[in-house]
């Protein structure tokens, strides 16, 4: 009987910690799994997203330039056919756009991970709603072209929460499903996903957050 030779290694340690939830968080709304079977990839025009996607995972890859739809990209790529296999045991796939739907994350993490999502896909916007004097209005939001994962994010926020949000479409055709909350729940929400001490995050985003919040006298 021949020897077996020596197990893979892997690039990434395959450990639920706050920043590797939020690393899936990423990968769920900005990366992609090739269809080589080794290859994680995530794209984005912002440098600081993609830095902070490799002190998650820590590790130190080069970060490429790529073009996407027209416009200069940067992107962190390597080979990891463990944590290609984790990824997929967990609900990720190739071309999951429009596919992917509930992403295993355990309960302790999730808001670390929703974090990671809400950085790569989501966004706050407000503004002052002219029809009552002095009333400041907020939303978050959770995009996705899978109406299954929304729905999945939807019922893990209520089922920890107790918050429900409501459900738009938007973007060419309507594919896009938006996942929103209006100002009560949205603070509820963001404090939870900002409660957890030195996490990390997208600092544009935060300090957006940040300005928001202080027009109604509230901070994270």
């Amino acid at each position: 009987m021949g020897k077996r030779g020596p197990k893979p290694k892997g690039k990434v340690k395959i450990k639920w910690s706050p920043n590797f939830a939020y690393a899936i968080g990423l990968l769920v709304s900005d990366g992609c799994l090739s269809s080589s079977g080794r290859h994680i990839i995530l794209t984005s025009a912002d440098r600081d997203q993609l830095e902070n996607y490799m002190r998650a995972l820590d590790i130190k890859m080069h970060i490429g330039k790529v073009e996407n739809k027209g416009k200069g990209a940067m992107r962190v790529q390597f080979g990891d056919v463990l944590f290609y296999q984790f990824l997929m045991n967990i609900g990720l796939m190739p071309n999951k756009s429009k596919v992917i739907g509930e992403v295993k994350i355990p309960d302790e993490y999730f808001f670390d991970f929703l974090r990671g999502s809400f950085d790569g896909d989501g966004c706050t916007y407000s503004y002052w709603d002219k029809r009552w004097r002095s009333s400041f209005m907020f939303y978050t939001t959770f995009v996705s072209a899978s109406r299954a994962h929304v729905d999945w994010l939807q019922e893990t926020i209520a089922r920890h929460l107790g918050l429900h949000g409501h459900m738009t479409h938007g973007g060419p055709r309507q594919v896009l499903h938006q996942l929103k909350y209006a100002k009560k729940e949205s603070l509820i929400l963001l404090r939870k996903m900002y409660s957890r001490k030195n996490c990390i995050y997208l600092s544009r985003k935060r300090l957006k957050i940040n300005k928001m919040l202080r027009i109604v006298g509230e901070k994270l």
